[in-house]
């Protein structure tokens, strides 16, 4: 490329493994064979501008949850939401604790080395922002509304980039000009205040700059909004005055109180920016990841996907379907018991607290987002476009003549209940569902806004938000006003706030940051297993539903709703299984912050490890 403008900074690479996750070859545009430039004329032209914006969304936009889980692409594996969370050797490498944070490949000890996949190289995904914030104000091909929204795209996106470093991190060189590779200035990394007031910086100009844009549905959907930057900020500043960045937490401290007074006007300010253009809960649950485009309501940030374009599906459909249904389920979508008990009961009331909670009929009168979200032996999962299709999980338990047996549960809610099983199998770079990847939609503005409003003393703001979103769950008022009278001041409601995240999120990929945002990763313990139940009768055990044969009992008019007939066919007390090589959970404190891989320290003198890890001496507080 000619008419070199400016060149591309060229930091050794930061695997961002905690941010997107994947194994998606990019374009030629993005593997620049001369490193060092991109041609001035880009910054003339929209299209090219277009095209340069895309790549960047392609690499900073995270992908659907779970859609890849090898090599260490998932930060979002560990917590106590699936049972193999607590895998030795997945908690090690996700944590860093055995110092795998990326390859070892001697690419990546190159300075120029930009990565061929999604998440190899943060920096080099920043730079492309960079080099746009830096030359579209002088744009005279580019000018007036279409620069701004240009401009303001790049602002978002590069917010998103270090917010994702900063959250892992706590702190990492802050590089925001175009510099070249050969003479980049640093100053080591930069606290974490100082990373937030950036971040939340990049967001405010994103608010601004995108003022009066909307997206086409049709063309354009998966693009920043002007409400999707406003949420954005209040995400920050969310973490900001969370206990992961403000450990005491003090509301008597000025400093500590103004951090939470800010995420609470920059969370209200979002969820009434959302309400004013046109964002609403979709009124099934059920549904949200069923239905795309402008008639899901509640989505603000997505990336887009489609079953028929080469290298734009993902593979959830078949991670998340049985094998009777050609699916190739993953246990990343295996829910741990825990998961399974943080549902309520159908009146709010946590099941250790209900007097009508039976552990035998453990589905019996939940929340019904335990319904929606899990599969369990012998509930009602349509797929494949069958209405009445009943799910049958024990142990060895034949459906469609393939075993599903060998897990208790599964996860409905990325399925997609009318496609054929044919399709549901990826070859070629096409297939699955392409259904949108939802990164950040209404429920969880809500869930900010009432987490920052408790913590500034508005319980009552706080109990009104988490109330809309029992109340569309179909949670009923019962004796304790939808379970909310259960916590009667901050701390309970804290509590309670946490557990409402991990229901309505659940799989959504979440719980992990949640758990280090509030410093409660470090409180579990024990080993995380999920249930197995076991039939008794032998002959209904091995044998496909014969509806011909009376030896045969047909398994689809058992009431599993009725205890005793439950009890004549299913071993009591539930085995819980475990995954082969599992310890108990635990990680230590002082890893909250992640250290800095070996490959970046030594490549300059002026990046310090991070405090706790060997020879660190960095605390991004």
């Amino acid at each position: 490329m000619n008419n070199k403008l400016n060149k591309l900074i060229c930091l050794v690479a930061i695997v961002a493994t905690f941010a997107i996750g994947g194994c998606k070859k990019t374009s030629d545009l993005l593997l620049l064979r001369d490193t060092e430039g991109v041609d001035a004329q880009i910054w003339e032209e929209e299209a090219a501008v277009q095209y340069f914006l895309n790549e960047a969304y392609n690499m900073i936009m995270p992908e659907f949850i779970y859609q890849y889980t090898a090599n260490n692409h998932n930060i979002h594996i560990v917590s106590d939401e699936n049972y193999l969370s607590a895998n030795d050797a997945w908690g090690k490498k996700v944590f860093n604790f055995n110092g795998v944070l990326i390859s070892n490949d001697s690419r990546y000890i190159g300075a120029k080395y930009a990565g061929a996949n999604i998440g190899e190289n943060r920096y080099f995904d920043i730079a492309k922002c960079n080099l746009a914030i830096a030359n579209l104000p002088n744009s005279k091909g580019i000018t007036g509304a279409a620069n701004k929204k240009l401009i303001g795209q790049f602002y978002a996106l590069r917010g998103m980039a270090y917010l994702a470093l900063t959250k892992y991190y706590g702190g990492v060189p802050l590089v925001l000009d175009p510099q070249n590779p050969a003479s980049l200035t640093l100053s080591g990394r930069v606290k974490a205040k100082g990373m937030f007031e950036q971040i939340v910086k990049d967001f405010d100009s994103a608010i601004v700059n995108l003022e009066g844009v909307v997206w086409v549905d049709a063309t354009e959907r998966g693009k920043i909004t002007r409400q999707a930057a406003a949420a954005l900020k209040a995400k920050a500043l969310l973490w900001w005055a969370s206990p992961l960045f403000n450990p005491t937490n003090d509301p008597n401290h000025p400093f500590e109180a103004a951090r939470w007074q800010k995420a609470f006007e920059a969370t209200k300010a979002a969820y009434d920016m959302c309400l004013a253009l046109g964002h609403k809960l979709m009124t099934d649950y059920s549904r949200i990841f069923q239905v795309e485009g402008a008639a899901n309501t509640e989505a603000i940030i997505v990336r887009s996907y489609s079953s028929t374009q080469v290298k734009r599906n993902h593979g959830v459909e078949a991670r998340s379907r049985p094998s009777s249904e050609r699916g190739s389920p993953s246990d990343w979508y295996l829910p741990s018991t825990q998961m399974l008990d943080a549902y309520l009961m159908k009146d709010g009331l946590p099941i250790a607290q209900s007097s009508s909670y039976d552990p035998v009929l453990f589905w019996a009168n939940r929340d019904p987002r335990f319904d929606a979200s899990i599969a369990y032996n012998g509930s009602t999962w349509k797929l494949s476009g069958k209405n009445n299709r009943r799910q049958w999980t024990y142990n060895t338990a034949l459906n469609n003549g393939v075993n599903d047996g060998s897990r208790g549960f599964y996860v409905k809610r990325f399925s997609s209940p009318d496609l054929a099983d044919v399709n549901v199998a990826v070859a070629n770079d096409v297939g699955g569902s392409g259904m949108d990847w939802i990164e950040l939609r209404l429920a969880e503005v809500m869930m900010d806004y009432a987490e920052a409003a408790n913590e500034t003393g508005n319980l009552a703001v706080a109990k009104d938000i988490v109330k809309q979103l029992r109340q569309r769950a179909g949670i009923i008022a019962g004796g304790y006003n939808y379970g909310l009278d259960m916590a009667t001041n901050t701390a309970q409601m804290r509590d309670l706030i946490m557990n409402e995240r991990m229901v309505e999120f659940a799989f959504e990929g979440k719980r992990n940051d949640d758990l280090r945002r509030t410093r409660r990763m470090h409180l579990l313990t024990g080993i995380l297993g999920s249930m197995q139940i076991e039939a008794i009768n032998k002959v209904f055990l091995e044998t496909p539903v014969n509806a011909s044969n009376p030896a045969v009992l047909n398994r689809d008019t058992i009431n599993m709703n009725n205890k005793a007939s439950v009890l004549q066919h299913f071993k009591y007390p539930y085995r819980i299984v475990f995954p082969s090589g599992n310890g108990a959970f635990g990680m230590p404190a002082f890893y909250y912050f992640f250290g800095i891989h070996n490959q970046f320290l030594n490549s300059t003198p002026l990046i310090e490890q991070t405090i706790g890890w060997d020879g660190g001496t960095f605390d991004p507080l």
